[in-house]
């Protein structure tokens, strides 16, 4: 995934909130089910197809302490995970 690219959360992905800020999402097209951590959570939460993923990287370091500076391309990862299961589609990086 891009920096520039702009992730947009599968409208029909039901998210479900569980004890200690994890999360469960569930695809009801594909019955998949994925567990997500707190700062999973917090990027489902702003994952609309808005905001580039560079920009969500940014939320991330200004929300959590201590994030790596592999967090660009762990976040970009997760995000191409979720879209390889159909969670998450993505906008592409609009052409120069």
């Amino acid at each position: 995934m891009n920096q520039t690219d702009r992730p947009v959360a599968n409208p029909l992905v039901v998210l479900r909130e569980e004890f200690d800020d994890w999360a469960v999402l569930f695809n009801p097209d594909t019955a998949d089910a994925v567990g997500i951590n707190p700062l999973g959570v917090a990027l489902w939460k702003t994952i609309d197809g808005t905001r580039t993923v560079a920009q969500l990287v940014s939320q991330v370091r200004a929300g959590f302490a201590d994030v790596p500076a592999s967090a660009d391309a762990e976040i970009a990862a997760y995000l191409d995970d979720l879209i390889g299961k159909g969670f998450v589609g993505c906008e592409p990086a609009p052409a120069a």
